[in-house]
Order: structure tokens, then sequence, then C-alpha cells
């Protein structure tokens, strides 16, 4: 008995060996999954600062999703990690509450004073004043999209050039399809184009029609004013998977992860259809918040281009002194005109 024990010790040499293949052969089929979920942001929110524009524009955005408690949009587009939103008294990670942090994003780019046609508008430019929530303002929030507010206001926060910020989408991708040598972007298609850091990734909100590449660059070549739309600021593009932060998205500062093909562009963009079914428990294919009217890629131009662009204004700080009395509110009018608003789009927008 005692001589057989070396034996069966050798026979199992080869078992051992067998699974210690196994389990290195899993670390690295392991590695590449790891590095795709990795989240630059980590990194990015301590480069607020540097030279570089692309960096500075992802490192705002991080900082604004780190506030929000990190909400995301997984890579089957299933929301995840929603903790508070825009109209909310809830607190953010620096304490501020979450309606005072959107008013903010408005205030901070100065595009308050276009929107005054809209009821709350004026409550939302003198929130700071107040110790209460305001309803005017919270609800003002919630009828109004502000992603591109949020945009404008990153943009700013990274002192981008040649970069105007508008409260609609429409305004800055038009800008970068008619004049693209003044502005921080040129146009590309979505599907074909490589995205990196500080590009930004449209769809089209409008719900009789897709438009995609082609049908928005006619709109654009055209004299036709407003399209509701979306932008997301491309935070991270590189092994397989590209990170992007949107305002407005679960009511916050959200995060979207899309999957990237081996030569770096989007792979598969989940576009929508006119006559897809409603999301439902018997359609959850359609349940897919990347699912979209996928329309441009503004695509960052290099850091020496712009430099010779004219420099960012910066953020705006405090607002004027409060009149004693606001003056009547306007009639409501739309920003990001969609159909079904039944309500004119607001004059200068």
């Amino acid at each position: 008995m005692l001589a057989a024990a070396p034996a069966r010790a050798e026979r199992m040499h080869p078992m051992r060996s067998m699974s210690r293949l196994l389990l290195l052969a899993f670390l690295l089929l392991a590695a590449p999954l790891a590095a795709l979920a990795t989240d630059p942001c980590p990194w990015l929110r301590e480069q607020i600062h540097a030279t570089d524009p692309a960096t500075r524009l992802a490192a705002a955005a991080c900082e604004e999703h780190q506030l929000w408690y990190r909400p995301f949009i997984d890579i089957e587009g299933r929301y995840a990690g929603t903790a508070v939103r825009e109209a909310d008294a809830t607190p953010l990670a620096n304490g501020e509450q979450a309606w005072r942090r959107v008013a903010g994003y408005w205030r901070g780019t100065d595009q308050l004073s276009q929107l005054m046609q809209r009821p709350g508008a004026v409550d939302c430019m003198y929130a700071s004043y107040s110790d209460q929530p305001s309803a005017g303002c919270r609800s003002f929030l919630m009828d109004v999209p502000w992603s591109a507010a949020f945009v404008s206001w990153v943009a700013r926060r990274a002192m981008l050039p040649g970069f105007r910020g508008s409260p609609s989408h429409i305004d800055y991708v038009r800008e970068a399809f008619r004049n693209p040598e003044t502005s921080a972007y040129r146009v590309a298609h979505p599907v074909t184009a490589r995205p990196a850091r500080g590009d930004m990734l449209c769809y089209v909100r409008h719900a009789d029609r897709i438009f995609g590449f082609r049908g928005l660059a006619q709109l654009l070549s055209s004299d036709d004013g407003g399209l509701g739309m979306h932008c997301d600021i491309v935070v991270g593009a590189g092994n397989g998977q590209a990170q992007l932060i949107g305002g407005n998205v679960l009511d916050a500062v959200s995060m979207r992860l899309l999957p990237l093909t081996a030569g770096g562009q989007f792979a598969g963009l989940a576009q929508r259809a006119l006559d897809d079914p409603s999301c439902s428990p018997d359609a959850l294919v359609f349940c897919n918040a990347n699912r979209q009217d996928w329309a441009v890629l503004l695509q960052l131009r290099p850091a020496g281009e712009l430099a010779g662009l004219v420099p960012s204004m910066g953020l705006y700080g405090v607002p004027s002194p409060m009149p004693a009395t606001p003056g009547p509110q306007p009639a409501p009018c739309c920003v990001e005109c969609s159909a079904g608003d039944s309500l004119p789009r607001c004059p200068g927008t």
C-alpha cells in the first residue's frame, strides 16, 4: 500500500497539468472580456485640465456621470443603475439636489434667456437664490429636453474652441455640416466612420419618419428649421466597445455602451424602423434603448485645428440679480420640436 502511493500521485500529475492549462486558457479568454468592460472614466475624471480638448471634453462628461451615480445602458440596450432623476430633490454625489444641477446646465450656458416662452424658465433662472425646491423650474426640467443643454455645458466646461452651444442639437449639427472650417466638428456617417474620444453620436427623434445619414443630410441642405435630436459624447472607444455619455438619458446623466468592430466602427448599430412594435413582454427584441434612428457621427477636429478656432466663452457663473417682479411669460413654444408637440418653434432656435 505504501509503495503504491507514489505511483498514484505520479498518475495525477497529468490531470493537474491539464487543469492548469484549462485555467490558463480561461484567463486568456477572459482578459479581452475584462478589457471590453473597462470604464475609461475613473482615469478621465482626473484629466479636466488636460491640454487635449477631446480629453477635457470626455473628462467633463465623466465628472457629471459620477455625480449621477453612474447609471448606464448596457450593450444589449438594457437600463441599469438608475438612482436619481432630473426633477428630484434627492442629492447627487456632491450633495447638490438633482433638479438644481440640471437647472445649472441651462444657466451655465446662458440658454434660458432663449426659452422665456416656456413656463418655468424664469423660475430656473433664479432657482439658485431660493432654499426651497421650485415647482415651476422642476416642471420645466421635465417638460423641456435638456440633453443639448448638457452637451453645451460640457463643451463650455471643457473650454472647447469652435463650439456654439444651443438648446437644440440640430443647431450645432447643422453648423458642422454647413461650416466645417469654423466648427469644432465635422459630420460623418455613423456606420462607416470610426468613433474617437470627444466625438458625438446623434440620433433623430421623429415618430413618423426615419432619417438616417442621407435623410438628415438632405434636411441640413434645405431651409427646414428644427428637428428633434439627441447626441451622446464619446468618452472611450477601443477594445471592442465604445462608451458614450449623454444628458436626459434615463432622466439623468447616463452612459451608453455600444459594440465596435475589429476595425473600430460601430458594430451592428441598432436602427429602429417605422413599423417596429412597441416594447412589451411579447416583443422583447424591441425593448432596446440603443435601437434608434442613428443619423450622424460628429467627429471632433484635431487639437491643432481646434486651436485656430474661436475660443470658448466658458461657463457663466450666477445669474443676474432677480428683478423685483418678473414680466409675463409669452405663449408656450418648442425647442426640439417633434410630431405631436402642437406648439410653434421658439424664436431664435
